[in-house]
């Protein structure tokens, strides 16, 4: 992945690599994306992508095992975030989903992440201090909320699962408002003329129906066009 290629997934939307994906496979079926509505904390800020950096945490109620060991734990997980692949995206996974109510996702915590080097959070939490999060650090969450509970870290660098999604540690990750997916190492080498041919295709339908003169029958020509550079 070179830069050039980071840069032009964070310019497309995750729906338009979803369908780019599609194009690199060589049709529809591609399955590896959230199934629930998500919320952005800054959802003109565009997408997020990088190597997932994996975790669990929980926060209904207080940890069970010793202060020391949850404080060890805790040290673990930002010295596992600050290392690994860049660009990278904090993937946690909180455990007390659909009953979260830990907001891990605040102030202090989105700017101490940012200074660790990573490029913005995806979680089936909460997250709050909407309006305080850093800029350059989106988070896509489960669901906003005041409190932090009694949250705590369960376990680091562990496969997660966020809304029906299965992420393992170091999977490529794109998400924005509208959820997230895994991109499929395979078509790397091959998803950015993916995109570009995708995008130059969907204009042979866009470029005539924003004319006012369209018609049934521009868009019918139209549309054999879009079939015929599809294939």
């Amino acid at each position: 992945m070179t830069d050039d290629v980071f840069a032009l997934l964070r310019s497309v939307d995750t729906p338009t690599v979803c369908n780019a994906i599609e194009v690199a496979e060589g049709g529809r079926g591609f399955n590896r994306f959230t199934r629930s509505t998500m919320l952005a904390s800054a959802p003109n800020a565009g997408a997020m992508v990088g190597y997932a950096r994996t975790a669990k945490i929980s926060a209904l109620a207080p940890p069970t095992e010793p202060a020391e060991v949850i404080r060890a734990r805790r040290m673990d997980y930002y010295r596992y975030m600050s290392e690994g692949p860049r660009p990278a995206l904090a993937v946690v996974e909180d455990a007390d989903y659909p009953n979260a109510i830990g907001a891990y996702w605040g102030e202090i915590n989105t700017t101490v992440h940012k200074g660790l080097g990573l490029f913005g959070a995806l979680t089936n939490g909460v997250m709050r201090d909407l309006g305080d999060l850093p800029d350059g650090f989106p988070v896509v969450a489960g669901s906003v909320g005041p409190s932090h509970g009694f949250v705590h870290i369960k376990e680091i660098d562990k496969p997660v699962k966020i809304f029906g999604l299965d992420i393992r540690p170091g999977e490529l990750v794109h998400a924005d408002r509208h959820g997230a997916l895994v991109i499929p190492q395979a078509v790397v080498p091959i998803l950015a003329d993916a995109i570009r041919k995708l995008l130059k295709t969907e204009q042979i339908i866009l470029e005539p129906a924003r004319q006012s003169d369209f018609s049934f029958e521009k868009f019918e020509a139209a549309w054999a066009a879009f079939e015929k550079a599809r294939t």
